[in-house]
């Protein structure tokens, strides 16, 4: 990243792009100069984190960021002139076919010494946990209110003695069929083995579709030990009978105290929300750096939101270890893609109201940001929605592009934190730790109890080794239990199931 003329309120990516990006409001009229000394007069006013013209671009014509096209030149584009939806539209268009071209693999930096291991929970199947906490799964929304009332007991009856007593509410379980009802059946069950609950009590109601006898064949046999089964129905006072199996719980995860661990066992989920034009500049390409770090430490990585790759996703697909995974992500890839084809949608939609107020204007552009969140390892394997890990290094799970609904998505496939870039700020977590990171300083210090991490510093004089390693650090602490992260400090905790099928 070129970060020389920062200073002057505007920022060039690569030498070849057709745009630099605008780091404060600009109005028509105002002089840029650049490093070559050419100088031109703004010919609109560019708001903060758009796109400004540094040549004259023909219609037609690729317009390059991140040394990529980010769509077609719509009409006569001149130097000095605002890019954006009224000039810019996406150059994606039909389902395409890919051929695999692996790239040379990138040697990463390892954390500091210091950073190398970090304090969690052993759990007796060989996963580590970051927290030790009392989790309430429901298989079906019609308990959601007795499943809340029993977290708010446990917390204040248990709270003390584990790491706190969480329920995750949601509407699916009933009138559900086929293919719908088993992926909502494996997230769920994906989410009961999460090592960060140290025991789960899972509540049916009696008469759903997903029956609590059926949902307990889809927990391994291996986690059945930190579980127990509750039908509502079927007890006299599902309160008092909820607590007594609690109570269990909480003294199986007493047993298990924080030890040192090494990095290899730790997980990190990757995700951004409320892209801005900076995204891909700053908060992005800092996460990548961190899941590199923690990769080249014999640790997980964990990529979603396969919609938000489209338009880059050959750089994932030459960076797969062997060519099955790049198969697999070629059908990952297409797959989605039928997917809004069989909904009557359009493949390449543009990027979110919000995205397109901060400076995204095309789906290429939102993705070539997006993906940088992978860095640059090897993609080792692709798993489906609601499946877990099973491979050290960068993985890929399907899921949309929606927040909870891909957050949830990471936890389930095993993630212990999630690293979730932002450039308009949100109040969400997960049911896993959430750090909110910001790609800029103006939102970092307006939504203060929202920012968990301040990725702006990077246009502020921080290099990205400095910003890197203290991002790291932070990650350790919390996975540690030393910090907390904001979104579990006010107890904002949700999650969100993919559906894709009738309800009766």
């Amino acid at each position: 990243m070129n970060t020389t003329s920062a200073a002057h309120g505007w920022i060039a990516i690569q030498p070849q792009d057709d745009v630099i990006i605008a780091l404060r409001d600009y109005t028509k009229g105002e002089t840029i100069t650049l490093p070559d000394g050419a100088s031109f007069a703004l010919l609109d006013d560019v708001p903060k984190g758009h796109k400004i013209a540094v040549h004259g671009i023909e219609p037609g014509h690729d317009v390059l960021k991140y040394g990529f096209s980010i769509g077609i030149a719509k009409e006569r584009i001149e130097r000095g002139n605002w890019i954006h939806s009224h000039n810019l539209k996406t150059g994606l268009h039909g389902l395409l076919e890919y051929e695999y071209k692996p790239g040379a693999s990138v040697q990463t930096d390892m954390p500091p010494e210091h950073l190398r291991t970090f304090e969690g929970y052993m759990r007796p199947n060989g996963e580590a946990g970051i927290r030790n906490e009392i989790w309430i799964i429901n298989t079906v929304g019609c308990i959601n209110k007795v499943c809340e009332a029993l977290a708010r007991m446990g917390q204040s009856q248990f709270g003390s003695r584990v790491d706190g007593v969480y329920h995750f509410p949601h509407p699916f379980g009933c009138s559900q069929l086929g293919d719908d009802l088993k992926y909502t059946q494996q997230l769920l069950a994906s989410l009961v083995e999460h090592p960060n609950a140290g025991g789960v009590l899972v509540i049916g109601l009696g008469c759903e579709n997903n029956q609590v006898d059926q949902f307990r064949e889809c927990i391994a046999p291996e986690y059945q030990g930190k579980v127990r089964f509750l039908k509502a129905q079927e007890a006299d006072d599902e309160l008092e009978e909820g607590l007594r199996l609690m109570e269990e719980l909480v003294e199986i995860a007493e047993l298990e105290q924080r030890q040192p661990l090494p990095l290899s066992k730790l997980k990190i989920g990757l995700k951004c929300g409320g892209s801005d034009g900076l995204s891909g500049i700053t908060a992005n390409p800092l996460v990548g750096s961190v899941a590199d770090m923690l990769v080249a430490a014999g640790g997980t990585a964990i990529l979603t939101e396969v919609p938000e790759m489209f338009g880059a996703e050959t750089i994932l697909m030459n960076r797969a270890v062997n060519e099955q995974v790049f198969d697999d992500l070629v059908d990952l890839v297409n797959g989605f893609k039928q997917y809004f084809v069989n909904h009557g949608q359009n493949i390449y939609e543009n990027p979110s109201p919000g995205n397109k107020a901060g400076g995204i204007t095309t789906l290429e552009e939102k993705s070539l940001g997006c993906t940088q969140k992978g860095g640059r390892s090897s993609v080792v394997d692709v798993l489906r929605y609601g499946k877990r890990v099973t491979r050290t290094g960068l993985n890929i799970v399907e899921a949309p592009g929606n927040d909870l609904v891909s957050v949830t998505a990471l936890s389930a496939a095993g993630a212990h934190i999630v690293l979730f870039t932002t450039g308009r700020g949100t109040p969400f977590g997960g049911p896993v730790p959430t750090v909110k990171i910001a790609t800029q300083s103006d939102l970092a210090n307006r939504k203060k109890h929202w920012i968990d991490f301040n990725a702006g510093q990077l246009l502020e004089g921080r290099t990205m080794d400095d910003v890197k390693v203290q991002l790291f650090s932070q990650l350790i602490d919390i996975a540690s239990g030393r910090a907390q992260t904001l979104s579990e400090q006010h107890g904002f905790r949700e999650i969100a199931i993919f559906k894709d099928g009738v309800i009766l």
